[in-house]
């Protein structure tokens, strides 16, 4: 049981760090082409999945036209997303570690 609590945690974790890529690729896309002509901004959405971690989709904003405020946060928010997730990893690894040294 504790084997499989630990792989829904590193899959969790997985689906963070996707997600957080897919933002901060959204975000660099959007200020690399905020002067382009006819430009639709890259908006990214992340839905709660069950089974624990994240969906994420990316559509184009109905609009034309950048918005520069929302990109920079876009990419404060998925440095924090790494952060977080990357430490969700490696307390799993600790928690694997502490399970094997227990079972031996």
């Amino acid at each position: 049981m504790k084997v499989i609590a630990m792989n829904v945690l590193s899959s969790t974790a997985l689906s963070g760090l996707n997600s957080a890529q897919t933002r901060l690729a959204a975000a660099a896309n959007n200020i690399a082409n905020m002067n382009t002509p006819g430009f639709r901004r890259d908006e990214v959405s992340a839905v709660p999945q069950a089974v624990g971690g994240v969906s994420v989709s990316v559509q184009k904003a109905d609009a034309e036209g950048p918005d520069m405020l929302r990109d920079i946060v876009d990419q404060k928010m998925a440095t924090y997303e790494f952060k977080a997730n990357l430490q969700v990893l490696k307390t799993a690894r600790e928690m694997t570690g502490s399970l094997l040294d227990t079972i031996a």
